[in-house]
């Protein structure tokens, strides 16, 4: 047998180890491999021995002598170009020249023959097997030794490009992923490009860039010189994309080359974003006076783009990039949540099903917001995770190897602006950006391992950037020895158009030429530019009212059967006993239409249920939201003895649409992202997400500033995502308390939001049911102030005529406590209002019987404020005296500051407004649950007293 045919690379490897200890002591390995060994002898500088085999002895074993002793030492250098041929595959991009601007790559000693002790002669005298795949085979057809095996590999793994894949566990990703380098199968030696056509496309973005910079010189722009490849890199993508059949590319990036890549990939027109250079809006505003419309910079804005290549083997495409604020990494979330519901299919009953291969998100990073960002983490941990796996993202670090001012060691810990993509085993191609056929073969590779193995791949596009930060920025100031090489380095453009004319591909002048036809159309579309007939679209508001029109009751025999159904379990379907006699005493809350028995929970349930009856899709996500945080929803059901699962709302036979629902990472940024780009992408669905605690809501404070509440003023979206936030005194500390009422009324402007804090399961089921029902006509975010400890109180929970007649009511009067009867509205002399779990607290007191003429009435949506129910409340007082706000929250927070000038307007000085709070706080709320309990119970009688 002629192992050195059998047998290659590791395996080859491993071969030699065994017969390395064979010849050390025979008995070290089993009877069938020494009677091969016995037979066989590796191969002397390069060629099968001439001798007899030779006979393992036990002197050899002590020491190697003669013909053994020969063996032996070949053995071990034969071992050690394995290892180095091993070295080269894992570390290789170590030793890649990556920068253009030519700064030395780190290097590793395990990449060198002098770490292995080995020189050229040793390599000449190895056969090329050793190394093993398509190197071996190259280096067959030179000179079928090791050395040019190793010179083959190094063209592959320090070359321009860098394979960076050892962090890859997965055995089969990994084979493919050195098969795919080594084999060079997606380079253009393997799969051509058209040299002339990236000529063009170099030529069309590198004039873009110059024309813009001659023509505005003061105008900010964030240009994508030095990183040019990024727009031919993007083009494959497509071409790719489109060739697999895939409908949708969601496109994140931030402001770095954005303008070009709307230019020129998604066909946003030359004379409109010269328009914008000329800035006609402010003219625009002032003759038609929207409401509320601000608009935002240039280079923040998005666009779609249906790509038609008039080719029926393929299907029509859509390119669409998301808005992004200069909160840079934010959108990643965003991107990948509307690919997400891009893909999904929720128009059937049962569960949303998800099909990858229909859509693709590419995210273009920063190199110093990769690393330096919470929001990227968060977002590749999800990609791998059943409620928010896309099939596998494209990630492009757009690497300027600087942040604004700041050099890669101030920015990062590590070597490799990539590197944090290794923890989520990401397999990495680091590629120089001044390589072109290197960038194209990148992201083809890319996209055929994100294709096959439905995994994330990222592409470090390694480049510079030509001008300042913001073409205004001076770089020298602080990077002077950099600045003299960019200087001095020829664009992209130049250097594909130099080889282009040494291949003979090109004749000299033509380069220039084309750069000057392309620069002189440009400036014949800005000569006949006329910025006024070309007006932003700018959206209107929504007509007034449609939210009171919405019809949310349900009749009693509908409700029945939904509470019926949602209660069977599947036969021999065992639940925890403490969960079964809780659904047991739920068998009769329908019981007596009058009777207060519908808890929060199945309040929930029920407008659940009948909106996927009335075939509207339901995706609801969150921190323990299967269960709920205080174990009240139980939406997935598990079997104790098998951990089977069943969802009762999946499972019902009356829905007409798909109800999803999954345990969110403990995340807030990415995760709230996650939805509202999946509100965006699916405005048809009731997208909720709800937080384990209101308070979690800090750590996501950027998606609701820049995306969730302002992206109508700035980029005309209509989002309607639900968020529920568990917020309440109950003594908890200043962390479980306060989901920051007062910072979402803050936001609250221009009818962009419902913020509600409502105290009856029918009051949140007809606010449910009036989201979904306004998800077309009048779409707005809805944030909810939801219970916690008043979850299961009686007065919390409705009868079944609330759910049957009533509607949701903005203000809600005076009703009768538990402890008094309703005194007359014309003995009242103080009303106070309130709103959420105070009120509770409230009409609970010892103190209420004794004060009759203090009237308690909630206000239970905060924003819009209900102006004119509040002035119909007020009127139906003609004793009163004084008005109260009374709040849990601090003076400086809660609702207070957002409602006075309301209630003010309201009252029209008819009688004086008075606030019952805790004392303005740097802290929402006391870390001490008695002192939370002194100050709680003189609130409650400061509003009677």
């Amino acid at each position: 047998m002629d192992l050195w045919r059998e047998f290659h690379g590791p395996n080859a490897g491993y071969v030699l180890e065994l017969y390395e200890r064979y010849l050390r002591d025979p008995a070290a390995v089993d009877t069938q491999t020494r009677s091969i060994f016995e037979q066989w002898t590796p191969p002397v500088n390069g060629r099968p021995a001439e001798s007899a085999p030779v006979q393992a002895s036990a002197p050899a074993a002590t020491g190697p002598s003669g013909a053994a002793g020969i063996v032996l030492a070949e053995v071990e250098k034969v071992a050690a170009v394995q290892r180095l041929a091993q070295s080269i595959r894992w570390y290789g991009h170590f030793g890649a020249q990556l920068d253009p601007l030519g700064e030395p790559p780190p290097g590793d000693p395990t990449l060198t023959l002098e770490y292995y002790a080995l020189n050229e002669d040793d390599l000449s005298s190895i056969p090329a097997e050793i190394v093993g795949g398509p190197a071996a085979a190259w280096a067959n057809q030179k000179g079928g030794t090791a050395r040019e095996a190793i010179q083959y590999l190094r063209t592959i793994y320090s070359s321009q490009v860098g394979h960076d894949y050892l962090q890859n566990r997965n055995a089969d990703e990994r084979d493919w992923l050195r098969e795919a380098a080594e084999s060079g199968r997606f380079s253009a030696a393997h799969e051509p490009i058209d040299p002339l056509a990236l000529l063009d496309r170099l030529t069309q973005v590198e004039v873009f860039e110059q024309f813009l910079q001659r023509s505005f010189t003061a105008k900010t722009r964030f240009s994508i010189e030095g990183l040019d490849m990024m727009l031919p890199v993007l083009d494959e993508l497509a071409g790719s994309a489109a060739r697999a059949g895939i409908q949708n590319i969601l496109i994140g990036m931030a402001h770095r080359g954005r303008l070009n890549v709307l230019a020129h990939l998604l066909g946003k027109p030359y004379d409109q974003i010269l328009a914008e250079f000329k800035d006609p809006l402010l003219r625009q505003v002032m003759q038609n006076e929207p409401t509320g419309w601000t608009g935002d910079v240039k280079y923040h804005a998005g666009a779609s783009y249906t790509r038609d290549d008039h080719d029926p083997t393929t299907i029509d495409m859509t390119i669409h990039m998301a808005p992004n604020p200069s909160h840079l990494e934010a959108v990643n979330p965003v991107v990948v949540g509307m690919a997400r519901a891009a893909g999904t299919r929720a128009d059937q009953r049962g569960p949303a099903q998800f099909n990858p291969g229909v859509t693709l998100p590419v995210l273009i990073h920063g190199d110093a917001a990769f690393p330096g960002q919470g929001v990227v983490s968060e977002t590749l941990n999800m990609y791998r995770l059943e409620g928010y796996s896309t099939g596998g993202t494209i990630h492009i670090i757009a690497n300027n190897q600087i942040g604004f001012t700041t050099d890669p060691n101030d920015l990062r810990s590590t070597l490799f602006a990539s590197d944090l993509a290794k923890g989520f085993r990401i397999p990495i191609l680091h590629v120089n950006a001044d390589n072109p056929e290197g960038c194209l073969m990148a992201v083809r590779l890319a996209f055929a391992y994100r294709q096959r193995f439905g995994r994330d791949f990222l592409i470090d596009l390694i480049g510079y950037r030509r001008l300042g930060h913001n073409e205004g920025d001076e770089p020298a100031f602080t990077q002077p020895l950099v600045y003299q090489k960019v200087e001095k380095q020829p664009t992209v453009r130049q250097q594909w158009a130099e080889t282009l004319v040494e291949r003979g591909l090109l004749p000299a002048e033509r380069a220039q030429q084309l750069f000057d036809e392309k620069m002189a159309a440009l400036a014949g579309v800005l000569e006949s530019l006329d910025p006024d007939t070309l007006r932003a679209p700018i959206p209107q508001p929504a007509p007034p009212g449609a939210a009171r029109t919405v019809q949310t009751r349900v009749p009693a025999k509908r409700l029945i059967h939904l509470h019926n159904e949602l209660s069977r379990l599947p036969e021999g379907f065992t639940i925890h006993p403490r969960l079964a006699r809780i659904r047991q005493r739920r068998e009769k809350m329908m019981d007596d239409p009058n009777w207060p028995a519908i808890d929060w929970a199945t309040g929930e349930e029920l407008a659940l249920a009948s909106i996927l009856e009335d075939g509207v899709p339901i995706r609801m996500t969150g921190q323990d939201v299967e269960r709920g945080t205080f174990s009240h929803r139980h939406a997935v059901l598990h079997d104790i003895n098998s951990n089977q699962t069943h969802t009762p709302l999946q499972q019902f036979t009356t829905a007409r649409a798909a109800f999803e629902i999954y345990n969110s990472p403990l995340s807030e940024a990415a995760a709230l992202g996650f939805e509202f780009g999946y509100n965006i992408q699916s405005p048809e669905r009731l997208v909720i997400w709800e937080a384990q605690y209101g308070d979690f809501i800090n750590n996501a404070q950027a998606m609701v500033d820049e995306f969730m509440v302002s992206a109508r003023d700035k980029w005309g979206q209509l989002p309607s995502l639900v968020i529920l936030l568990p917020h309440g005194y109950e003594g908890q500390g200043p962390d479980h308390s306060s989901a920051r009422l007062e910072r979402f009324l803050n936001s609250a402007a221009d009818n962009n939001l419902r913020v509600a804090n409502c105290t009856t399961a029918a009051q949140y089921f007809h606010l449910l049911r009036r989201q979904a029902a306004l998800l077309q006509r009048d779409p707005l975010p809805l944030v909810v102030m939801s219970p916690k400890s008043i979850l299961r109180h009686p007065l919390v929970a409705s009868a079944l005529r609330d759910f049957v007649e009533g509607h949701w009511q903005p203000v809600i009067d005076r009703q009768p406590g538990p402890k008094a009867a309703l005194t007359p509205a014309e003995s009242i002399k103080r009303l106070v209002l309130c709103s959420g779990k105070v009120y509770i607290d409230l009409i609970t007191s010892e103190l209420q019987p004794e004060h009759p003429a203090v009237g308690v009435a909630r206000v239970e949506q905060l924003a819009p404020f209900p102006l004119q129910e509040v002035i119909d409340l007020l009127s139906g007082y003609p004793a009163l005296e004084e008005v109260v706000w009374l709040q849990e929250e601090p003076e400086n927070m809660g609702a207070w500051e957002f409602a006075r000038p309301y209630l003010e307007k309201a009252i029209a000085g008819r009688w004086p407004l008075r606030l019952l709070a805790r004392p303005r706080s740097a802290s929402p709320a006391e870390g001490s649950n008695a002192m939370h309990i002194h100050n709680q119970r003189q609130l409650v009688e400061m509003g009677f007293k």
